[in-house]
């Protein structure tokens, strides 16, 4: 007998199954145990891995992180030179350094401004240098930047250029032209802005009746069709068509030309075509030259021509306009360092203490300080072939290491070099015509691998044309050849500085390799460049390899960092000019290039031992089409598979007792860190709790056998099939009637509208479909290439064809079919069709491949191909198991769909769910096509029962690999005396409609029954979020050995971005008269009659509120009358007013702007104002306020931009109010003042207790309370919470924690029976609920079995509850362990 553990392994979960396998006739196979472990990720989680992103929820929270420690070194700077300037005299711990009294608000802004040319005092200067270390000016670096970032120009000799002369960009680049320069400089925004607004206005004085403001302004910043698109709109409606009349001339000419025409529009009449193509060109320059870093460079030359500092150009905006904002009006950090370069040496004349010393230790050490970023060198991968795991002793435990050499770049161009023939080998090509492949041979790989070591990829009808003469007859099994993407950026750049240099403008993309590297190396060595920068050798022995000059200009783009220069790439140039020999202006093209990302998976060392053994012609990892044949990893040494074992090594092999949690951080992306480590924990369990498996089979979910790329390219195809279908199911419903959508039916219509360009002709008998015989069973769905002979479902292997015809067919494929029935002439025909259906994309070529192939040609590996591990994640899964038992095999999900379907379980979910769905009336019985009763359940599927991953895993695990060896290699079952006709013989049955179906493990009634039971018995195990804090140890460095420190670190997100004010505002509410009504509330009663009475009943009863107003004293037993003459009686409900503090948000005002929210009355009627004048139409009232403001006091020109609104009702303190030099503000009653209230967010837990009276409380906590009781070292479920008054702590509830609840209908009740007790589970399981969502009172409850989360009310009770606090009287918490046992009852 052999124990066989069966997996199913998803992104959110885990099914599993562990069986017993009969591996003879005299034993009985049974099934052990069934269970499912749920992994909830977040949807940002699924989604990002989905879509083939490795970036987590974290992602955000991190820069989140960076942003408080930019703000934390700040404030260690102004710290660190606030102490310096006290210890040198200039303050005291008595001296204000902000403004203070009246008219000071732009003191410190005039001080910094004066002290660049007049004397302040030693204080003053300490506020203007405390000023300066706010803001210390952008400072680049080579990181890519985003494209709406614009560039940083350092253009300040043309811009001197341009003043002096007064000149445009346009004619100064006319010069340039006009002396045969081809190198034409980058110019600031200010210049270009300054030549449209003068060429526009100059065209205007011709043109007042086509140009006029409006137009210049909606021009503005549009990029060059959009300005095409504009004028031609403009110019058509005043009778001028724009129809783009054909330039002449090549695109120098033009470009020259061009030129002209914006020199000319300064001073003469253009054509509007001209206009508009001048306007253009201006335009493409304006928008490269703008946005954030553009307007830097604006501000910086701004400075340089009017001779001021930064202080200086701030002041005088603020006194042209004091509304002016200073909210990111950046500048370089050279500015910054000019300026303050200026003040010390202006104010060292007045003051002594001022030394070179104490400049250098203000500047250097304090304001200007920059530290070098961190390595993030240790975060990268090792290499996998040169690396070993090693043991270490720290703190008195044992850890495991990994040490050895890390992965290469990705940009390197030993990898680029690697990666063209890892891919080359592994190409094929196939004649269209027969079908037949082969690898590429040694002498077209070669040629291929010459073209790609200068492009960036070749595309599969390119390398067919370099390659063959027959090219149209052949193709390659892929789209394209990834080539060299470093060396192609670096022979871009080459091209531009070719063509700048006046050597002509070439096409490199038309002409071939060695044409290009011949002309390169001519022009670069006429011209005195370095012409080794165009060869690369990767098999240069030892460290000569780094010497090569290509070598040495890639690793200094990839390592240089910035310099302390405006644009951050000065010193960058220099050096490329020192390797290059190239001119400044040519270096700052290389500099410019931006290198391919992320990295490899071996290192340069690997890799370089590896390429020889490529370059002969041997594949990477072995062929499985040349099985004697050694691949190019192990000539070089390495094992490609951790698995390729020998039999000999799988024999000595020890195995490990259980499996290891890989560490943090350990894989490049959490998401497979996530799912990997649960699996670990599911095998550790059923270890412990069964023993050790002795076979494991699994089977991946898709998207975890897919490259990131493919996940992506996966997730749009299913989104967009998804909407499809729908589509589809819409249309059926309304045009053919179907009242019932099935998979078939989308299927059918699908293969239908293929065949529309012909007519709805099939395509094996030419016979015409009606619509109205579509769904019916005169047409069937075929398989192209029949099941029987290749295991292959897919939508690419079907077509309609009349069902006689389908039958006539039998086990031929369509090709074979159509060649012996109708002969070569109609065979002629029919492969016509077949290629102009692909000419008119209606089938894919995958299809048209299956329609054209011979019974011969066959593929015998079509499972095998879905079966190999090449991803890493299947990878891993797969080596991590192998630790454990010797045979580890991988299964498919369309193998597991057959078996599924041959043992009959396809609707045992559906039967285990009927019952419950049956008694609401959520059962129908509809009709099948054929006239059959189809039993189902509305609205479900078998997804929506966690249990379906079970029932896989239970299938996997009995699938043997003589299943998996048989339905690879349908095509060779007509070998009777092959292994997979014995096979057949042994595995397989004829049911009684004489299919082929697989044996069952046992009986299939008994089969059945089994799994019903065990699937009834299943408690769904799922990970709940149980940590608050993790704890961290801080490692820093200092002299002589490092500092630790423990630091615990919150596992979520405190509370909400958003910081809210507060406002105190009277309330009005009626409150019924009863207990609570003390002095205290009394007092509030908004009657002063009322309230007189009130508080005269209640002096009556000694000021006791229940003895005077609740049971014969009631207002409605006992009323309170207000007159003596008791005609007046108190109501029952008093109105009461009280001060309530409300939350507010500061919100731009704007189209989604609800108005009465707005908390300030006047600017509430302002609005109303705006929105009455615009026909109540916010989106019209409140857009374009910049061109149309609300005026608050226009004669003070105050607008309305942003407004005051309520927000939350409930909110935390994150600080006490200060004032403006940081003292506590106190209240009158000399208390603190709360400020910057944050919305604390989700809710970690509900403590539940019984109080003195034998009633329920509870005590709701945030995860933000949560949070301050672990670092307070506290309990964070405080079980003594009013103890003092008499209250018992009964549980708490927590998201995903479960609870069994009493039953009345049933009977049952949780503490009646042994939940502990296995044997229980099937009572236990329809009333076992996990925690959805808690609120004040008021908690979501999910049946454990249940995938959605909606709340059907037709479900309540069965799959989701909603309780108060009294609902939950009896209810007794669990917890269960990773698979599914339950393992404690009641709060630990």
């Amino acid at each position: 007998m052999k124990k066989v553990l069966g997996l199913d392994l998803g992104t959110t979960s885990i099914g599993w199954a562990l069986v017993n396998e009969a591996e003879n006739t005299n034993e009985k196979s049974s099934i052990v145990k069934l269970g499912v472990r749920v992994n909830p990720l977040s949807v940002d989680e699924i989604s990002n891995f989905e879509k083939g992103k490795s970036i987590t929820t974290n992602a955000e929270r991190t820069l989140k992180r960076g942003m408080r420690r930019n703000l934390q070194r700040y404030k260690l700077r102004r710290e660190s030179l606030i102490e310096t300037l006290k210890s040198n005299g200039f303050i005291s711990d008595a001296t204000t350094l902000s403004e203070n009294g009246n008219h000071t608000t732009f003191e410190t802004y005039n001080l910094r401004a004066k002290a660049a040319t007049e004397m302040i005092s030693l204080e003053q200067l300490a506020r203007v240098l405390l000023m300066i270390n706010k803001k210390r000016g952008y400072k680049s670096s080579r990181k890519v930047k985003e494209v709406d970032e614009g560039s940083l120009i350092d253009g300040m000799e043309v811009a001197k250029k341009l003043y002096n002369e007064n000149l445009t960009p346009g004619q100064f680049c006319l010069q340039l032209l006009q002396a045969g320069k081809k190198y034409l400089p980058d110019f600031y925004r200010s210049d270009l802005q300054s030549e449209f607004d003068k060429v526009f206005d100059k065209q205007l004085s011709f043109y007042p009746n086509f140009l006029s403001v409006e137009l210049k302004n909606e021009l503005q910043g549009k990029k060059r069709d959009a300005v095409w698109a504009i004028c031609a709109k403009e110019f058509k409606e005043k009778g001028f068509e724009l129809v783009g009349t054909k330039r002449q001339g090549n695109a120098s000419q033009q470009k020259f030309e061009n030129y002209e025409w914006r020199a000319k529009a300064l001073s003469e009449k253009l054509d509007l075509e001209q206009l508009v193509i001048v306007l253009q060109q201006i335009n493409i320059q304006l928008n490269n030259s703008s946005g954030y870093l553009g307007a830097i460079s604006d501000r910086s030359k701004e400075l340089y021509f009017n001779q001021q500092t930064v202080g200086q150009y701030l002041m005088e905006k603020l006194d042209a306009d004091p509304h002016y904002s200073l909210r990111n009006k950046v500048f370089y950090r050279q500015d910054y360092l000019d300026e303050f370069e200026k003040i010390w040496q202006t104010q060292s004349i007045y003051h002594k203490e001022l030394t070179p010393d104490l400049k250098s230790e203000i500047r250097d050490i304090i304001i200007f300080y920059q530290r070098r970023l961190k390595s993030q060198k240790g975060l990268i991968s090792f290499c996998e072939f040169e690396s070993r795991e090693i043991e270490l002793v720290v703190n008195g435990k044992t850890i495991r290491k990994t040490t050895g050499l890390r992965v290469s770049p990705k940009s390197s161009p030993v990898f680029q070099e690697f990666k063209i023939w890892q891919n080359l080998n592994n190409t094929k090509v196939t004649d269209k015509k027969n079908s037949a492949s082969r690898f590429l041979d040694q002498d077209e790989m070669n040629t291929l691998a010459r073209e790609l070591f200068i492009k960036k990829e070749l595309s599969s009808s390119e390398a067919l044309k370099i390659l063959f003469k027959n090219h149209k007859d052949l193709e390659l099994n892929f789209k394209k050849i990834e080539g060299n993407r470093t060396i192609s950026e670096f022979f871009k750049a080459y091209q531009s500085i070719i063509e700048l240099s006046g050597h002509g403008k070439h096409e490199f993309s038309k002409m071939s390799a060695d044409e290009i590297i011949s002309l390169v190396q001519d022009i670069f060595s006429a011209l005195g460049y370095n012409t080794n920068i165009l060869l690369f050798d990767a098999l240069t022995e030892g460290h000569d390899i780094q010497q090569q000059a290509l070598f040495k200009l890639w690793h200094l783009l990839y390592s240089y960092e910035g310099d302390n220069s405006k644009t951050g790439t000065e010193s960058l140039i220099e050096k490329i000019s020192a390797i290059t020999g190239f001119p400044k202006e040519y270096a700052a093209i290389v500099a410019s290039i931006s290198l391919q990302d992320d990295y490899g998976s071996l290192s340069t060392k690997a890799m370089r031992k590896i390429l020889p053994h490529l370059k002969e012609g041997f594949a990477y990892g072995g062929r499985k089409e040349r099985q004697e044949e050694p691949s190019a990893c192990e000539f070089a040494g390495y094992r490609h598979s951790a698995s390729s074992l020998t039999k000999e090594e799988i024999k000595n092999k020890t195995y490990k007792n259980r499996l290891e949690n890989l560490p943090k951080n350990s894989l490049r992306n959490p998401v497979v860190e996530k799912i990997l480590n649960q699996l670990v924990n599911v095998v550790n369990g059923v270890i412990d709790a069964y023993g050790k498996p002795d076979e494991i089979r699994i089977e991946l979910a898709r998207e975890l056998k897919k490259s990131a790329d493919e996940r992506e390219e996966m997730t749009t195809a299913i989104n967009k099939t998804t909407t499809e279908n729908e589509q589809i199911r819409k249309l059926l419903k309304s045009e053919f009637g179907l009242d019932h959508v099935s998979r078939n039916d989308l299927i059918r219509y699908k293969l239908y509208r293929e065949l529309e360009t012909r007519g709805c002709k099939t395509l094996y008998s030419n016979t015409y479909i009606p619509k109205e015989k579509l769904f019916t069973n005169d047409f069937d769905i075929e398989h192209i290439i029949p099941q029987s002979r290749l295991f292959d479902d897919s939508f690419s292997n079907k077509t309609l064809e009349r069902r006689d015809i389908n039958i006539e067919k039998g086990n031929e494929t369509a090709y074979d079919y159509i060649s012996n029935k109708y002969g070569a002439e109609m065979l002629s025909e029919y492969t016509q069709i077949v290629d102009d259906l692909l000419k008119a994309g209606k089938i894919s070529l995958t299809k048209c491949r299956k329609l054209k192939m011979k019974g011969k040609d066959i593929p015998d590996d079509f499972i095998e191909r879905d079966l190999r591990d090449s991803q890493y994640i299947a990878r891993a899964a797969k080596g991590m198991l192998e630790k454990i038992a010797n045979d580890v095999v991988t299964t498919t999900g369309s193998i597991t769909d057959r078996l599924r379907e041959d043992w009959q379980l396809v609707d045992v979910m559906q039967e285990l769910n009927w019952e419950k769905y049956d008694k609401l009336g959520l059962t129908e019985i509809i009709e099948g096509r054929e006239g059959q009763r189809i039993k189902r359940i509305k609205d479900w599927t078998k997804r929506n029962d966690h249990r379906h991953h079970a029932m896989d895993a239970l299938t996997i695990a009995f699938t043997k690999r003589s299943h998996i060896q048989y339905l690879n290699n349908l095509n060779a079952r007509s070998d009777k005396s092959g292994s997979i006709y014995g096979i057949e013989t042994n595995e397989l049955f004829r049911d009684d409609r004489g299919k082929l179906r697989f044996k069952p493990p046992m009986p299939i009634g008994q089969f059945r029954a089994l799994a019903k039971k065990h699937l009834d018995n299943t408690l769904v195990s799922i990970k709940a979020k149980n940590k608050v804090v993790t704890k961290n140890i801080n490692i820093t460095k200092k002299k002589n050995g490092t500092n630790k420190k423990i630091q615990l670190t919150p596992r979520g997100q405190l509370h909400n971005e958003t910081i809210y004010g507060s406002n105190k505002v009277y309330t009005t509410k009626e409150v019924k008269i009863g207990a609570s009504f003390d002095e205290t509330l009394i007092a509030k009663v908004s009657k002063k009659i009322y309230r007189e009475a009130l508080l005269k009943r209640l002096h009556e009863f000694g000021n006791d509120p229940k003895k005077a107003f609740t049971g014969r004293n009631s207002m409605s037993n006992n009323p309170v009358y207000v007159d003596a003459a008791r005609t007046i009686v108190v109501p029952e409900k008093v109105k009461i007013v009280d001060i309530e503090t409300i939350y507010t948000i500061r919100k731009d005002v704007g189209p989604d702007l609800r108005i009465d929210k707005v908390v300030d009355k006047k600017v509430r009627q302002k609005l109303e104002e705006r929105l009455r004048e615009y026909d109540n139409n916010p989106k019209q009232a409140f857009s374009n306020l910049d061109e149309y403001p609300i005026w608050l006091n226009h004669q003070k020109g105050i607008a309305l931009k942003r407004v005051t609104i309520t927000g939350i009702a409930n909110a935390q303190a994150l600080r006490d109010k200060k004032d403006k030099d940081g003292n506590l503000i106190l209240d009158e009653n000399g208390k603190t003042i709360p400020a910057d209230f944050v919305n604390t967010g989700n809710n970690h837990h509900v403590a539940v207790y019984r109080d003195k009276e034998g009633n329920l409380q509870e005590n709701v906590v945030s995860f933000f309370e949560a949070t301050t009781r672990a670092s307070l070292r506290l309990p964070i479920i405080d079980k003594d919470y009013r103890k003092d008054e008499g209250w018992e702590f009964l549980f708490s509830m927590k998201q995903n924690e479960y609870f069994v609840f009493p039953n009345e209908k049933t009977g049952f009740k949780p503490n009646e029976i042994d939940l502990l007790n296995p044997e229980n589970y099937a009572l236990i399981s329809p009333n076992l609920f996990r925690v959805q969502k808690i609120a004040t009172k008021d908690y979501f409850f999910r049946h454990h079995l249940e995938t959605t989360v909606e709340n059907n009310n037709n479900l309540k009770g069965i799959t989701w509850l909603r309780c108060g606090l009294n609902s939950i009287e009896g209810i007794v918490k669990i917890r269960i362990n990773h698979i599914g046992l339950i393992i404690a009852i009641g709060e630990e």
